[in-house]
């Protein structure tokens, strides 16, 4: 069947722009209108029944929305604004989207000002004498920039840096548009030639090759102790349900890196949940007596290595498996005697299909085996989630949330000494369950992406978890929840400091005002409840999973406890300087 042209009567440009992100199946845009790219945006308005923008009052709260979107969804999230704030006001997005492979488009301008780009106009980042250069700037942290003179390529550059954001090992790619790009309207017999988006939309993952797979399930048959890594890469490629089947036909303890908490229920009888730095004694446990190490879609860098402690991890006494989407990936911190190039869940599937029946029996050891190891190190059991200590320790308000919360409920954390706590103690019940900014590890990132979460998963409960330095970032977030009907639930750990600087530094320039933030949510519109005895958050947090608007939960919490508490030895003895 022949191909056909895009066009067939002369359309705006911003129209047709809107028309791609339609085609691909993109359903948000989050951003502020700015610069030429108002004109992108009053282009939406054709297909806002489709494309919704969604509105924010600071680029940062739009760039975190996209980055968990395209996450959580497989297509780009879309940033759309003016060129110098989609860059700094919108970083901590992009670069989260960098770090973790998160598809992203970034819809800005040079703000140039044509026929005077010579004249250092104004804001204008086009890399001319006496202007800041967009194209250099937005390199450093996206796969691609795209730049876009006139209207014609403006179309076609933004059909390519979906193709670009989605192709291979995903990340974020950027648009840059100039004024004259923006204006005017597209001819049906334009050059270069247009055509429909789904001819640049990248085609299914190709399989892995077939004999390394039937080597790789050999080896994993073959060993006696075999261990499963999961990483983000799993939550990126939507690989739930196939690393449960793999785990659950071979018998291999699940544990996760940081970023890969989430992708694997840590209620299954066969997780063991985080390794390594700050993992659960357990789950190192069952790695440093491994004899196979299956390492799905994670960099294995130090930070959850224990600092590449060879008593946790050692090619030289442990057969690797390591499957990636990137063949750089593959072998880059521990060499890797079996590598798979090639999309997670369709990897994991193929090997799956290639273990096939000759692993009978293997479940029901690696369940004893998970048991004895809980039994022995301890599992989501500390005595402290029960503790009616005032102000709570961190501990009672996760095992709060884990009382309370449903298993379909998304958990998003902040940066600092919270996180850190929350990825020890919080136990995931349902994969997808958990999301983290580990790549980049922003503060500010907690609400924007319980805010992004919910956009996806309207029916599941999506809860903020940040400290009250985190929260004071972008609170300013709840504003646009409101107006957008987006009904999350904050939970604040309120210690008065920046818990990791304090702990980790000491008390000088680490130390906050005591404010109420419940009050300063009720101000917006929000519910707002500070809680300063542990009988009274469970309550709370019932009552705000039932709410229609987003709710504020301020709770004291106690200095007590810190992120030393649960650095693993391992990382201790590895890396002095983690102490």
């Amino acid at each position: 069947m022949a191909i056909e042209r895009m066009l067939t009567e002369a359309e705006p440009v911003g129209e047709l722009i809107g028309r791609v992100l339609h085609e691909a199946g993109i359903e948000y845009v989050f951003g502020i209108s700015g610069g030429h790219t108002g004109r992108i945006i009053t282009g939406l308005a054709k297909y806002q029944n489709s494309v919704r923008m969604v509105t924010l009052r600071e680029e940062s709260l739009a760039g975190v929305m996209a980055e968990v979107y395209g996450r959580l969804t497989r297509r780009p999230g879309v940033l759309i604004g003016q060129g110098p704030w989609v860059l700094g006001n919108g970083l901590i997005g992009t670069m989260e989207a960098y770090l973790s492979s998160s598809p992203m488009l970034l819809l800005t301008d040079f703000s140039d000002a044509t026929p005077f780009h010579l004249h250092a106009p104004y804001q204008q980042a086009t890399g001319d004498y006496g202007s800041w250069d967009a194209r250099r700037a937005f390199g450093g942290v996206t796969k691609q920039v795209m730049q876009a003179h006139t209207p014609v390529a403006a179309v076609q550059a933004t059909q390519l840096a979906i193709k670009h954001a989605t192709a291979g090992q995903m990340g974020p790619v950027t648009v840059l548009f100039s004024m004259a790009s923006l204006t005017g309207k597209v001819e049906p017999d334009s050059q270069p030639g247009l055509y429909p988006t789904q001819y640049y939309l990248p085609p299914p993952p190709a399989p892995a090759d077939a004999t390394r797979v039937a080597a790789a399930a050999e080896a994993l048959l073959g060993a006696t102790r075999p261990v499963i890594i999961a990483g983000n890469g799993v939550r990126i490629a939507q690989a739930y349900e196939a690393l449960q089947a793999v785990a659950e036909a071979t018998g291999a303890p699940v544990v996760t890196t940081a970023a890969g908490k989430g992708t694997f229920a840590e209620t299954h009888p066969l997780a063991l949940g985080v390794f390594g730095t700050f993992g659960t004694p357990a789950a190192n446990a069952a790695v440093m007596s491994a004899d196979l190490v299956l390492a799905i879609g994670t960099k294995l860098g130090p930070s959850d290595t224990a600092w590449e402690n060879r008593d946790l991890l050692d090619p030289t006494r442990q057969t690797f498996i390591q499957i990636d989407v990137e063949p750089k990936n593959a072998s880059w911190n521990f060499p890797a005697e079996h590598v798979l190039v090639g999309d997670a869940a369709m990897v994991l599937r193929q090997m799956r299909d290639a273990i096939g029946g000759k692993a009978a029996g293997r479940q029901a050891a690696g369940t004893d085996r998970v048991a004895g190891l809980r039994r022995e190190h301890g599992y989501f059991d500390a005595p402290e989630y029960t503790s009616d200590a005032a102000p709570l320790l961190p501990q009672r308000v996760i095992g709060e949330l884990i009382r309370t919360l449903p298993p379909e409920a998304i958990v998003t954390c902040d940066a600092g000494e919270n996180r850190i706590l929350m990825t020890h103690f919080y136990q995931t019940k349902q994969a997808g369950g958990f999301l983290q900014a580990a790549g980049s590890g922003p503060m500010g990132f907690a609400i924007p992406a319980a805010m992004g979460a919910k956009l996806v998963h309207p029916d599941r409960p999506c809860v903020a978890v940040c400290g009250d330095g985190g929260f004071a970032m972008t609170m300013n977030g709840l504003m646009s929840a409101i107006e957008q009907d987006i009904p999350i639930t904050v939970v604040i750990f309120n210690n008065n400091a920046l818990g990791w600087v304090y702990h980790g530094s000491g008390p000088f320039a680490a130390a906050f005002n005591d404010f109420d933030h419940g009050a300063i949510a009720r101000s917006m519109g929000c519910n707002g409840v500070r809680v300063t005895e542990p009988s009274e958050l469970g309550p709370v947090l019932q009552a705000a999973l039932k709410s229609r608007v987003p709710t504020v939960i301020d709770v004291r919490t106690s200095m007590d406890v810190s992120f030393a508490d649960i650095t693993s030895p391992l990382a201790v003895a590895a890396n002095p300087r983690s102490r």
